[in-house]
């Protein structure tokens, strides 16, 4: 039996009926996506919202936040209770492949997962040319050597996703018979026949970057409160020990530095940067500074009134709320094993705006990275380059 991959004239409408289902499939499989990101935007959104109405002690904020999470936990309860049973199998067809390469991925088990790239030829009945498919399955160690190249192998596919293909490992023995007396030359590359649409890889990517959106969307909705209600948000038990010092000349130029009292307290917790710095700007009666320090549980702000705005900073336009993310980046990707200390460095850059530095401290030695006002980082510097350095 040969079959070359060209399909005869009397072949065209059932083929075209097959395409016709593919799309179909993969419509439905798009628009389900779909509504995951859009669900996925919606849960980004209420989590935000959950946090922005703790920050600013808004009983609304928070409520909706909550009960658009608690929807969504009732629909997929209800969904639950409501699912249909199992649906039928879909419809498969049995047909012989060439195989034209085989290449197994790895070997540390009983069942070898291997990538197979085959030539499924169906019955003529199946009104179906022959086509290429790239197949991955796990066979059976002791089953491995039966599979060759330019061997025959039985399959298993399906018509509306001939993608869809398994090799049938114990074949019945009218399939065996019919495998071994059977001769099938190779589909050309073009019939190759992959499943359609995103990965599922990107469509992980698109449904986080849609959270990430919702959350930032109710982020900026609300964004004037938060940049600027953090020294009002302060508890009345905690009451930082200050210092101040300044110098009278021409120009005024004042260090203002504050410690947080208790070992469990760290300026690390959600929205305690920027509530200190705040209270700092405040007691030193201005917020464009020259520099900022922040420690585990202390807090500095230097400045300089002769200082032009180009070369000063304001307090807060920076985004604290992504510095914890960098103290944890640098605490464990620099090659510190051991980290005792870190620090916080943030400077004026006349030219690309607030520069960060995360300076990391163990018994390996000293390491930084350097951040720009996003939190984006631009360097490493690891331990042992920054000895040589």
């Amino acid at each position: 039996m040969g079959t070359t991959g060209n399909r005869p004239a009397a072949q065209v409408p059932a083929e075209d009926n097959e395409r016709v289902g593919q799309g179909r499939s993969a419509i439905k499989g798009i628009l389900s996506r779909l509504r995951l990101t859009f669900t996925s935007g919606l849960t980004g959104a209420a989590v935000a919202a959950l946090v922005v109405g703790v920050i600013l002690e808004r009983v609304p904020v928070f409520l909706s936040g909550g009960g658009v999470l608690l929807l969504f936990v009732l629909i997929g309860f209800v969904a639950g209770r409501l699912s249909p049973g199992p649906a039928e199998p879909p419809v498969t067809r049995t047909a012989l492949a060439r195989i034209e390469d085989l290449r197994a991925t790895s070997g540390e088990s009983a069942d070898v997962p291997v990538e197979f790239r085959l030539t499924v030829a169906p019955e003529p009945e199946d009104g179906r040319s022959a086509y290429r498919v790239n197949v991955d399955q796990s066979v059976n160690l002791v089953d491995i050597p039966a599979y060759r190249p330019r061997g025959i192998a039985v399959v298993e596919y399906r018509p509306d996703e001939p993608w869809d293909v398994r090799i049938v490992t114990r074949p019945t023995p009218e399939w065996s018979r019919r495998a071994e007396a059977a001769e099938i030359d190779s589909a050309p590359e073009f019939t190759l026949i992959e499943k359609p649409g995103l990965s599922e890889g990107s469509w992980c990517v698109l449904v986080l970057v849609t959270f990430l959106a919702g959350a930032a969307l109710v982020m900026l909705l609300f964004r004037g409160e938060l940049f600027t209600s953090g020294g009002e948000a302060g508890s009345s038990s905690k009451q930082p020990s200050v210092t101040t010092s300044a110098s009278a000349s021409v120009s005024r130029t004042f260090t203002t530095s504050t410690t947080v009292p208790g070992h469990s307290s760290s300026l690390l917790v959600l929205g305690r940067m920027r509530e200190t710095v705040t209270e700092l700007a405040e007691r030193a009666g201005t917020s464009d500074v020259i520099a900022i320090t922040i420690q585990e549980r202390r807090m500095e702000i230097r400045g300089d009134s002769a200082r032009p705005p180009g070369e000063t900073l304001h307090v807060q336009m920076l985004t604290y709320e992504l510095f914890p993310a960098l103290v944890r980046e640098a605490r464990t990707s620099l090659g510190v094993r051991s980290p005792k200390s870190w620090r916080i460095d943030v400077t004026p850059d006349s030219s690309t705006g607030p520069r960060i530095r995360v300076t990391v401290t163990g018994d390996e030695g000293t390491a930084h990275l350097d951040a720009d006002a996003t939190a984006r980082v631009l360097e490493r510097r690891p331990v042992g380059e920054e000895e040589r350095g």
